[in-house]
């Protein structure tokens, strides 16, 4: 159990990003939202789309994505998904209106992974992460 929990927990987080940065790489458009999102969001989507920069972070979110499904590249992988989480929560908070304003379930779902998942795999590798903040005696 010790080592099958961190699997599934890598391969769930994992298939998460890949389903985000393969479905916006592909162009495959997902159903359209039962209420319009607003106006800040939208405002905000198009000048990050319109850039490119939303193509570079989705192409982190492939690598981060495969990178933490495979147990000896996970440590990896999450120190590339770590900005990209951070950045997915500060605009729910800052530009989305909050988790309060999340009413779709796919989206709780989604954002509740994205932040349990990862909080588990890092308290799993703690003393692996640990040697990144401590200093040489």
């Amino acid at each position: 159990m010790k080592k099958i929990a961190p699997a599934i927990a890598g391969v769930l987080l994992g298939l998460v990003f890949l389903m985000a940065s393969v479905t916006f790489l592909l162009h495959v458009e997902p159903p359209p939202p039962k209420t319009p999102p607003p106006a800040d969001v939208i405002t905000f989507m198009t000048l990050f789309s319109s850039t490119g920069y939303l193509k570079v972070v989705k192409v982190f979110e492939l690598i981060g994505g495969l990178l933490v499904m495979v147990p000896l590249t996970r440590n990896l992988g999450l120190l590339i998904l770590g900005p990209i989480i951070v950045n997915i929560l500060m605009f729910d908070f800052c530009v989305g209106g909050g988790l309060s304003s999340l009413k779709d379930p796919v989206a709780i779902v989604m954002t509740t992974l994205i932040v349990i998942l990862p909080l588990y795999l890092l308290w799993v590798e703690r003393k692996a992460f640990a040697a990144l903040v401590r200093r040489p005696v």
